[in-house]
């Protein structure tokens, strides 16, 4: 089954995409990549999930992959009087490290982490930052703020401090127990969420070390100052623009976006652009057009993968989201101005001989107007080296790893498919041949362009090319 498109599409799964039914529906509809919430659920229930997409796996012939997103360090004020409070601006409030229950000058904060860390002036954000207080009188066990932006605020609900480094690990001890449930199934990707400092990564690759890829969640501030180094140590990235778009004024996060797609492609690491994208459509059938012009902008940054949230997990119009997300990619991708805009935004070349025989590999595709690209790929890194330059071939990722055909999944322009490794060079160009045909990416007398690493069985060694008639 050939998607005819080149980014990706991942979704949410939650009530309204469980049932084996849909699953298959929002696969069918364009689904490359399937996102378990794990702050959301328990564990039976994304077992189940999950054994619903390996069988679907098997049925359609296709890598499918699985994205454990775990909960991480939320932050959150605890019960209140009435569950709810309505604070007023220019009045005082406080909030106390221990209690429940509490009034404007006993709101629970049970982090002690925010009570050693702030500064009288700084911004303490609520609900999504609907609701702003500044920080008056922070002491060991209280903290006194004056109401900035008045509003309710109710049980638990989320807070915000912006520019404040927090000495938090990025495993709670839900999501260490979440993680070796999630591990122990399979899952392809794990994204770590709010994480602020390259350590973050280094603590969770000492436990998942490569039973899955790690995916850092870009929805701090913190982490943009050392983004450089949180791209190196991690496998892939997400722009979380909800909670970045919290922590920084909203008018910087397209700036911040493009900026993180293009180190993650001068990195060769997957990115995925998500949040709010077609948001309407949790209620309406169709997105607005600032949504539908939000998901095209992120394809035509060059992003490998889009996401949906809410509306395929919660929304009433699952498969309708997905349908149209696929419309918008497709759409942009056909369209006569995206290669060029594509190609302006490339980030520098690395000057290492891996990368320069990927970036000739797309050179040389796009010269003679070749049908696919056919790239042997162990660990994946070949397909990815070559995926960075957007070419506009598809490439077909031919790998006998299984988990490196499902992370495929989330690549730009991959066509993953499974199969055994080849031992001499006469068999890597008959077999190139073969999955170019079988797969529809070629036909009789077609160009195409195969590149690998030689000698074989030698993860990310890309070295070679070949071009050859079909």
């Amino acid at each position: 089954m050939r998607r005819h498109r080149h980014a990706k599409i991942v979704a949410t799964v939650g009530p309204a995409s469980s049932a084996p039914d849909q699953l298959r529906a929002l696969f069918l509809a364009g689904v490359d990549t399937f996102r378990l919430n794990f702050s959301h659920g328990v564990q039976a229930d994304h077992a189940k999930v999950h054994g619903a997409i390996r069988a679907l796996e098997k049925e359609v012939g296709r890598p499918i992959g699985i994205l454990q997103d775990l909960q991480g360090p939320k932050i959150r004020i605890g019960t209140l009087q009435g569950g709810r409070l309505d604070l007023e601006a220019g009045e005082t409030v406080r909030f106390v490290l221990e209690g429940a229950d509490g009034d404007k000058q006993a709101i629970p904060l049970h982090h002690p982490e925010i009570f050693d860390a702030v500064v009288p002036g700084q911004e303490l954000l609520i609900d999504d930052g609907r609701v702003r207080v500044r920080i008056t009188g922070p002491e060991r066990t209280s903290i006194t703020a004056e109401v900035v932006t008045g509003g309710p605020i109710s049980n638990r609900k989320g807070v915000n401090l912006p520019g404040t480094l927090l000495d938090l690990s990025p495993l709670t001890e839900k999501d260490r127990a979440d993680l070796a449930f999630g591990l122990d199934l399979g899952v392809d990707w794990v994204a770590l969420s709010f994480v602020q400092k390259p350590s973050d990564v280094i603590e969770a690759r000492g436990i998942i070390g490569d039973r899955a890829g790690i995916m850092s969640k870009i929805e701090k501030p913190q982490a943009l100052e050392r983004i450089a180094d949180i791209i190196r140590l991690s496998d892939a990235v997400m722009v979380a623009r909800g909670d970045l778009g919290v922590e920084i004024p909203h008018e910087d996060v397209p700036g911040r976006q493009k900026e993180l797609i293009r180190a993650c492609r001068l990195a060769v690491k997957p990115v995925v652009v998500a949040t709010q994208m077609l948001d309407s459509m949790v209620n309406a059938p169709a997105p607005t057009r600032a949504e539908a012009s939000d998901v095209a902008t992120a394809i035509y940054d060059g992003a490998d993968a889009v996401m949906l949230s809410a509306e395929s997990a919660t929304g009433r119009y699952p498969v309708e989201a997905v349908a149209m997300m696929d419309r918008i990619i497709r759409s942009v991708e056909g369209h006569k101005l995206y290669h060029s805009i594509v190609a302006a935004s490339e980030p520098g070349e690395e000057e290492t001989p891996p990368h320069a025989v990927a970036t000739a590999t797309a050179d040389l595709a796009e010269a003679v107007h070749a049908a696919a690209i056919v790239a042997y790929t162990a660990s994946g890194t070949t397909a990815a080296r070559v995926a960075r330059k957007r070419p506009a071939a598809s490439i077909l990722a031919l790998t006998p790893n299984v988990a490196t055909s499902r992370r495929l999944s989330l690549l730009w322009g991959a066509h993953s498919v499974l199969t055994e490794d080849v031992d001499s060079y006469e068999e890597m160009t008959s077999k190139a041949c073969h999955h170019a045909q079988d797969e529809g990416f070629a036909r009789s007398n077609d160009i195409i362009v195969v590149t690998a690493g030689i000698p074989f069985h030698t993860a990310g060694n890309t070295n070679n090319i070949r071009l050859m008639q079909v």
